[in-house]
């Protein structure tokens, strides 16, 4: 099979074999970040622009490293080095750094939608880093991706989603790509914190956590988006946490062998435990290494990748 879109935008546009492609060539990617020399020359002339509006740490590093693994130039634009500040579109800027002709623009934009625009209406490929409330495909992938290594598949397994779905791009992005991947998914957290007709989607809906774990395989929990919030969707923080917050407690009750997962950043007391961030049903920080993996497929495949990794590095050598 070869890729052939030119962006990459969210998991709901991708099909079964498209996600497989990109988790089978992560896995190549994820063993070269485990020898003692992590570059190789694959992307070698090409320029990745990463367009990060928003605040990250996890994911804008996560991209500027596997662009500079694979030994593609990088350039970083936030809006305060950004020319937005003086009044330019967001489309000048991205078509004034096109003509200085670089090959794919990574974005993270408050604005759902935002990356969709720019797809349209330039030629460089666009990868979405995060819209608004609507999508974080490299995040679901890294997470599917995760979730293979750990449990060897994801066909059948049953995977929960805790917390703040309501406002998660993650979440959103988690339910398309591990549904298509043969998962069952459910979600847990206050009602006013699941959007309504959630269960369209194909997920269970569950408001006690403790019922929601009994049945789960993996665990993903989300950070409470409290920016992102209204007032009045949370009486208290503390009340949240003593319902919603993954425990140990709450963990003996669970399958034996569950898996931990968060996308980061933790609020630590709150949405999940600090033994349990930290203990070993976690993969927490396996994420974090696989994302830079995963960012790697999603930009060898986007410049135009195909066949095996080892085959390219030698005709780049």
């Amino acid at each position: 099979m070869k890729w052939t879109k030119k962006d990459l935008l969210d998991l709901e546009s991708l099909n079964r074999e498209e996600i497989s492609m990109i988790l089978d060539t992560a896995r190549s990617f994820r063993e070269i970040l485990d020898r003692p020399v992590k570059k190789v020359p694959i992307l070698r002339g090409k320029t990745v622009v990463n367009m990060f509006f928003e605040p990250s740490t996890r994911t804008s590093a996560s991209f500027d490293m596997a662009a500079k693994r694979l030994m593609a130039d990088t350039v970083n634009i936030s809006p305060k080095t950004s020319a937005v500040q003086k009044g330019e579109t967001l489309l000048d800027t991205a078509r004034n750094l096109e003509a200085m002709k670089i090959d794919l623009v990574v974005i993270r934009h408050m604005s759902s939608g935002a990356p969709h625009f720019l797809a349209s209406r330039i030629k460089s490929g666009v990868i979405n880093a995060g819209d608004g409330q609507h999508a974080h495909p490299t995040q679901g992938l890294l997470d599917m991706f995760t979730i293979r290594e750990k449990r060897g598949q994801l066909e059948g397994l049953n995977v929960l989603i805790v917390g703040d779905v309501t406002h998660s791009r993650v979440a959103r992005s988690n339910i398309h790509g591990l549904i298509k991947m043969g998962a069952r998914v459910s979600v847990c957290g206050p009602s006013t914190l699941i959007p309504m007709g959630i269960q369209d989607l194909g997920v269970k809906v569950y408001y006690d956590l403790d019922k929601a774990l009994a049945e789960a395989d993996v665990v993903n929990v989300l950070r409470l988006q409290l920016e992102r919030q209204k007032k009045g969707l949370l009486p208290s923080l503390r009340e949240y946490s003593q319902l919603f917050c993954v425990t140990e407690d709450r963990l003996k009750k669970a399958k034996p062998g569950i898996t931990v997962m968060h996308p980061g950043p933790m609020n630590r007391g709150v949405e999940i435990e600090p033994a349990v961030a930290d203990g070993a049903s976690s993969v927490i920080l396996d994420q974090v290494t696989n994302g830079v993996a995963v960012r790697m497929a999603v930009l060898y495949l986007l410049s135009g990748g195909e066949g095996s990794i080892s085959e390219a590095i030698k005709k780049e050598a």
